[in-house]
């Protein structure tokens, strides 16, 4: 048997069902950052260490929600 599902969303819609944080604050920060640095002609100015705080944070919680998906997926086959 085979079942297709068609769900109609906007992509802030399936943000908030699938639990994912609002990272538009997060992008005009860092955005707001860059363009003062490059404006101001900091010598030796590296875009990436603006993002490299965020950046690692980001992946970990990413890691973490991929970690407990996995687990809830294994946990329902092994019930049935």
């Amino acid at each position: 048997m085979k079942v297709n599902v068609e769900i109609d969303m906007t992509p802030e819609e399936f943000r908030k069902a699938m639990g994912l944080p609002d990272v538009q604050p997060l992008q005009e920060e860092l955005m707001r950052r860059i363009q003062e640095q490059m404006e101001a002609g900091v010598e030796g100015y590296d875009a990436l260490s603006l993002l490299k705080p965020f950046v690692s944070q980001s992946f970990d919680s990413v890691n973490t929600y991929q970690k407990m998906m996995m687990d809830l997926m294994s946990s329902y086959g092994k019930s049935s």
